[in-house]
Protein backbone atom coordinates (compact mmCIF):
# COMPACT_ATOMS: atom_id res chain seq x y z
CA UNK A 1 0.00 0.00 0.00
CA UNK A 2 2.53 2.47 0.99
CA UNK A 3 4.22 1.81 -2.27
CA UNK A 4 0.96 2.54 -4.09
CA UNK A 5 0.87 5.72 -2.60
CA UNK A 6 4.75 7.06 -3.35
CA UNK A 7 3.87 6.10 -7.26
CA UNK A 8 0.85 8.23 -6.95
CA UNK A 9 2.53 11.35 -5.96
CA UNK A 10 5.34 11.09 -8.16
CA UNK A 11 2.99 10.96 -10.89
CA UNK A 12 1.12 14.21 -10.14
CA UNK A 13 4.21 16.08 -9.63
CA UNK A 14 5.62 14.95 -12.81
CA UNK A 15 2.15 16.38 -14.40
CA UNK A 16 2.69 19.56 -12.65
CA UNK A 17 6.26 20.22 -13.16
CA UNK A 18 5.24 19.20 -17.36
CA UNK A 19 2.30 21.84 -17.09
CA UNK A 20 4.02 24.83 -15.85
CA UNK A 21 5.63 26.79 -18.49
CA UNK A 22 2.08 26.55 -20.29
CA UNK A 23 0.39 27.94 -17.48
CA UNK A 24 3.10 31.09 -17.35
CA UNK A 25 2.73 31.51 -20.72
CA UNK A 26 -1.27 32.12 -20.51
CA UNK A 27 -1.18 34.54 -17.85
CA UNK A 28 1.81 36.51 -19.47
CA UNK A 29 -0.23 36.76 -22.62
CA UNK A 30 -3.90 37.80 -20.87
CA UNK A 31 -2.38 41.43 -20.16
CA UNK A 32 -1.21 41.45 -23.52
CA UNK A 33 -4.80 41.59 -24.66
CA UNK A 34 -6.72 43.58 -22.64
CA UNK A 35 -4.09 46.39 -23.07
CA UNK A 36 -4.86 46.08 -26.63
CA UNK A 37 -8.56 45.86 -26.55
CA UNK A 38 -8.46 48.96 -23.50
CA UNK A 39 -6.22 50.91 -26.44
CA UNK A 40 -8.93 50.16 -28.96
CA UNK A 41 -11.56 51.96 -27.38
CA UNK A 42 -9.28 54.81 -26.10
CA UNK A 43 -9.06 55.05 -30.26
CA UNK A 44 -12.22 54.77 -31.24
CA UNK A 45 -13.38 57.52 -28.35
CA UNK A 46 -10.74 59.95 -29.50
CA UNK A 47 -12.02 59.48 -33.43
CA UNK A 48 -15.10 60.57 -31.80
CA UNK A 49 -14.83 63.47 -30.17
CA UNK A 50 -15.73 66.63 -32.44
CA UNK A 51 -12.74 68.35 -34.13
CA UNK A 52 -14.46 71.33 -33.37
CA UNK A 53 -15.68 71.75 -29.57
CA UNK A 54 -19.31 73.29 -29.56
CA UNK A 55 -19.86 77.00 -28.42
CA UNK A 56 -21.64 77.74 -25.13
CA UNK A 57 -25.29 78.95 -25.55
CA UNK A 58 -25.94 83.09 -25.98
CA UNK A 59 -28.75 85.28 -24.88
CA UNK A 60 -29.48 84.88 -28.99
CA UNK A 61 -29.85 81.49 -28.90
CA UNK A 62 -32.04 81.12 -26.28
CA UNK A 63 -34.61 84.03 -28.26
CA UNK A 64 -33.96 82.17 -31.47
CA UNK A 65 -34.99 78.52 -29.82
CA UNK A 66 -37.88 80.13 -27.49
CA UNK A 67 -39.40 83.42 -29.62
CA UNK A 68 -42.41 85.54 -27.98
CA UNK A 69 -45.85 84.50 -29.15
CA UNK A 70 -48.72 87.05 -29.47
CA UNK A 71 -51.91 85.92 -28.30
CA UNK A 72 -54.29 85.25 -31.19
CA UNK A 73 -56.79 88.57 -31.55
CA UNK A 74 -60.44 89.14 -30.84
CA UNK A 75 -62.40 89.10 -34.21
CA UNK A 76 -65.60 90.93 -34.14
CA UNK A 77 -67.02 89.74 -37.60
CA UNK A 78 -69.29 87.10 -37.14
CA UNK A 79 -72.27 87.44 -34.51
CA UNK A 80 -73.17 84.13 -32.33
CA UNK A 81 -75.86 83.78 -29.78
CA UNK A 82 -75.63 81.50 -26.35
CA UNK A 83 -78.94 80.94 -24.36
CA UNK A 84 -78.78 79.06 -21.49
CA UNK A 85 -81.31 77.85 -19.15
CA UNK A 86 -78.87 76.87 -16.30
CA UNK A 87 -81.71 76.26 -13.51
CA UNK A 88 -85.04 74.53 -14.16
CA UNK A 89 -85.98 72.75 -10.98
CA UNK A 90 -88.35 71.84 -8.61
CA UNK A 91 -87.57 72.73 -5.33
CA UNK A 92 -88.85 71.15 -1.55
CA UNK A 93 -88.76 71.42 1.83
CA UNK A 94 -90.47 70.76 5.20
CA UNK A 95 -93.22 73.23 4.63
CA UNK A 96 -94.01 73.59 0.70
CA UNK A 97 -92.95 72.80 -3.16
CA UNK A 98 -91.03 75.68 -5.30
CA UNK A 99 -90.31 76.36 -8.55
CA UNK A 100 -86.49 77.97 -9.82
CA UNK A 101 -85.65 79.36 -12.89
CA UNK A 102 -81.97 81.17 -13.60
CA UNK A 103 -81.44 81.74 -17.36
CA UNK A 104 -78.65 83.69 -19.14
CA UNK A 105 -77.94 84.47 -22.66
CA UNK A 106 -75.92 86.45 -25.31
CA UNK A 107 -75.25 87.38 -28.86
CA UNK A 108 -72.72 89.51 -30.29
CA UNK A 109 -68.96 89.03 -31.12
CA UNK A 110 -66.00 88.15 -29.35
CA UNK A 111 -65.13 91.44 -27.92
CA UNK A 112 -68.93 93.20 -27.45
CA UNK A 113 -71.94 91.23 -26.63
CA UNK A 114 -75.25 92.15 -25.34
CA UNK A 115 -76.08 89.85 -22.35
CA UNK A 116 -78.78 89.33 -20.66
CA UNK A 117 -80.13 87.11 -16.76
CA UNK A 118 -83.34 86.66 -15.99
CA UNK A 119 -84.17 84.76 -12.60
CA UNK A 120 -87.40 83.97 -10.38
CA UNK A 121 -88.47 81.99 -7.79
CA UNK A 122 -92.48 80.75 -6.71
CA UNK A 123 -93.34 79.08 -3.53
CA UNK A 124 -96.88 77.64 -2.67
CA UNK A 125 -98.22 79.04 -6.17
CA UNK A 126 -96.91 82.57 -5.45
CA UNK A 127 -94.38 84.63 -7.34
CA UNK A 128 -91.77 85.38 -4.33
CA UNK A 129 -88.71 86.81 -6.23
CA UNK A 130 -88.14 87.83 -9.71
CA UNK A 131 -85.80 90.24 -11.52
CA UNK A 132 -84.16 90.84 -14.98
CA UNK A 133 -81.04 92.59 -16.39
CA UNK A 134 -79.89 93.58 -20.05
CA UNK A 135 -76.02 94.33 -20.20
CA UNK A 136 -73.65 95.49 -22.44
CA UNK A 137 -70.75 93.41 -21.96
CA UNK A 138 -67.19 94.26 -24.01
CA UNK A 139 -64.02 91.85 -23.61
CA UNK A 140 -61.01 93.84 -21.45
CA UNK A 141 -58.98 90.65 -21.44
CA UNK A 142 -58.92 87.20 -22.80
CA UNK A 143 -61.15 86.01 -19.35
CA UNK A 144 -62.48 88.92 -18.44
CA UNK A 145 -66.00 90.86 -19.89
CA UNK A 146 -66.74 94.76 -18.18
CA UNK A 147 -70.84 95.03 -17.82
CA UNK A 148 -72.98 97.94 -18.11
CA UNK A 149 -76.67 97.90 -18.27
CA UNK A 150 -79.81 97.67 -16.16
CA UNK A 151 -81.76 95.57 -13.44
CA UNK A 152 -85.24 95.77 -13.06
CA UNK A 153 -86.71 94.00 -10.05
CA UNK A 154 -90.42 93.17 -9.90
CA UNK A 155 -90.49 91.25 -6.92
CA UNK A 156 -90.26 91.50 -3.63
CA UNK A 157 -92.16 94.10 -2.66
CA UNK A 158 -92.74 97.42 -5.27
CA UNK A 159 -90.95 97.46 -8.55
CA UNK A 160 -87.20 98.70 -8.58
CA UNK A 161 -85.04 99.93 -11.42
CA UNK A 162 -81.25 99.49 -10.83
CA UNK A 163 -78.48 100.35 -12.88
CA UNK A 164 -75.83 98.19 -12.81
CA UNK A 165 -72.03 97.54 -13.57
CA UNK A 166 -69.25 95.12 -13.04
CA UNK A 167 -67.08 92.53 -14.19
CA UNK A 168 -67.91 88.87 -15.03
CA UNK A 169 -64.88 85.42 -16.68
CA UNK A 170 -62.86 83.26 -15.50
CA UNK A 171 -60.72 83.39 -12.44
CA UNK A 172 -58.10 81.41 -11.71
CA UNK A 173 -58.67 77.71 -11.28
CA UNK A 174 -61.49 77.66 -13.72
CA UNK A 175 -63.95 79.36 -11.55
CA UNK A 176 -66.75 81.22 -13.19
CA UNK A 177 -66.95 84.66 -11.30
CA UNK A 178 -69.50 87.61 -11.99
CA UNK A 179 -69.39 90.85 -9.09
CA UNK A 180 -71.84 93.64 -9.99
CA UNK A 181 -72.91 96.85 -8.24
CA UNK A 182 -76.13 98.57 -8.41
CA UNK A 183 -77.82 101.89 -8.04
CA UNK A 184 -80.96 101.90 -7.84
CA UNK A 185 -83.82 104.96 -8.75
CA UNK A 186 -84.01 105.35 -5.20
CA UNK A 187 -80.41 106.16 -4.05
CA UNK A 188 -80.05 102.56 -2.74
CA UNK A 189 -76.69 100.50 -3.64
CA UNK A 190 -76.38 96.81 -3.97
CA UNK A 191 -73.38 94.60 -4.77
CA UNK A 192 -73.63 90.68 -5.85
CA UNK A 193 -71.12 88.49 -5.53
CA UNK A 194 -71.35 84.81 -7.72
CA UNK A 195 -69.09 82.05 -8.21
CA UNK A 196 -69.00 78.06 -9.20
CA UNK A 197 -67.11 75.59 -10.31
CA UNK A 198 -67.47 72.28 -12.28
CA UNK A 199 -66.12 69.67 -11.36
CA UNK A 200 -65.58 66.88 -13.93
CA UNK A 201 -66.09 63.64 -12.56
CA UNK A 202 -66.69 61.17 -15.70
CA UNK A 203 -67.27 62.58 -19.39
CA UNK A 204 -70.87 63.11 -18.43
CA UNK A 205 -71.24 63.60 -15.03
CA UNK A 206 -70.53 67.16 -13.34
CA UNK A 207 -70.80 68.02 -9.84
CA UNK A 208 -71.33 72.03 -9.51
CA UNK A 209 -71.07 73.82 -6.43
CA UNK A 210 -72.45 77.79 -6.46
CA UNK A 211 -72.17 80.49 -4.14
CA UNK A 212 -74.09 83.65 -4.52
CA UNK A 213 -73.83 86.63 -1.73
CA UNK A 214 -76.41 89.81 -2.06
CA UNK A 215 -74.99 93.01 -0.10
CA UNK A 216 -77.32 96.08 0.56
CA UNK A 217 -75.96 99.73 1.08
CA UNK A 218 -79.02 100.70 3.19
CA UNK A 219 -82.44 99.17 3.86
CA UNK A 220 -85.69 98.98 2.28
CA UNK A 221 -88.37 97.63 4.27
CA UNK A 222 -91.26 97.27 1.99
CA UNK A 223 -89.25 94.69 -0.06
CA UNK A 224 -88.13 93.09 3.51
CA UNK A 225 -84.33 94.00 2.64
CA UNK A 226 -81.92 95.39 5.76
CA UNK A 227 -78.60 96.65 5.39
CA UNK A 228 -74.91 95.09 5.06
CA UNK A 229 -75.11 91.43 4.13
CA UNK A 230 -78.27 90.72 3.60
CA UNK A 231 -78.74 86.76 2.00
CA UNK A 232 -76.80 83.93 0.91
CA UNK A 233 -77.43 81.02 -1.42
CA UNK A 234 -75.04 77.77 -1.61
CA UNK A 235 -76.19 74.79 -3.71
CA UNK A 236 -74.35 71.59 -5.23
CA UNK A 237 -76.01 70.07 -8.39
CA UNK A 238 -74.80 67.24 -9.96
CA UNK A 239 -75.92 66.57 -13.69
CA UNK A 240 -75.72 63.83 -16.36
CA UNK A 241 -75.31 65.50 -19.76
CA UNK A 242 -77.82 63.32 -21.96
CA UNK A 243 -76.00 65.63 -24.57
CA UNK A 244 -74.42 68.77 -24.14
CA UNK A 245 -77.47 70.94 -24.36
CA UNK A 246 -79.96 68.72 -22.34
CA UNK A 247 -78.44 67.44 -18.85
CA UNK A 248 -80.95 66.67 -16.04
CA UNK A 249 -79.53 67.33 -12.85
CA UNK A 250 -79.93 66.80 -8.93
CA UNK A 251 -79.02 68.76 -5.72
CA UNK A 252 -79.17 70.69 -2.41
CA UNK A 253 -79.61 74.75 -1.82
CA UNK A 254 -79.14 76.58 1.34
CA UNK A 255 -80.84 79.70 1.28
CA UNK A 256 -80.01 81.75 4.56
CA UNK A 257 -80.54 85.43 5.49
CA UNK A 258 -78.46 87.79 7.96
CA UNK A 259 -78.77 90.61 10.41
CA UNK A 260 -81.45 93.17 9.62
CA UNK A 261 -83.33 91.15 6.42
CA UNK A 262 -83.45 87.89 8.92
CA UNK A 263 -85.06 90.48 11.54
CA UNK A 264 -87.71 91.37 8.80
CA UNK A 265 -88.37 87.80 7.70
CA UNK A 266 -89.30 86.80 11.19
CA UNK A 267 -91.60 89.79 11.86
CA UNK A 268 -93.63 89.16 9.12
CA UNK A 269 -93.62 84.96 8.98
CA UNK A 270 -90.91 84.52 6.29
CA UNK A 271 -88.42 81.25 6.86
CA UNK A 272 -85.33 83.13 7.64
CA UNK A 273 -83.41 79.69 6.52
CA UNK A 274 -84.38 76.94 3.95
CA UNK A 275 -82.46 73.56 3.32
CA UNK A 276 -84.28 72.18 0.05
CA UNK A 277 -83.54 69.36 -2.56
CA UNK A 278 -83.77 69.65 -6.50
CA UNK A 279 -84.29 68.33 -9.33
CA UNK A 280 -84.48 69.98 -12.66
CA UNK A 281 -82.90 70.51 -16.43
CA UNK A 282 -80.34 71.87 -17.73
CA UNK A 283 -80.92 73.40 -21.43
CA UNK A 284 -78.63 75.66 -23.67
CA UNK A 285 -78.95 76.48 -27.60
Amino acid sequence: MRGTTSVGCAVAVAVFVAGWPALSSAQQDRPAASSEHTTDQRAVHEQAEPTTPIPPITDADRVAAFPAVEPPALGDDAVHTLIVLDQLEWQWDQSEVGLNWDAKGWVGGDRNRLRFRAESQADGGRLDDAEAHVLYGRAMTRWWDVVVGVRQDVRPGPAQTWAAFGVQGLAPYWFEVEATGYVSNGGQTAVRLEADYELLLTNRLMLRPLVELNLYGKSHVERGIGSGLSSTDIGVRMRYEVRREVAPYVGVTWNNTFGETRELAEASGDAVSRLRLVAGQRLWH
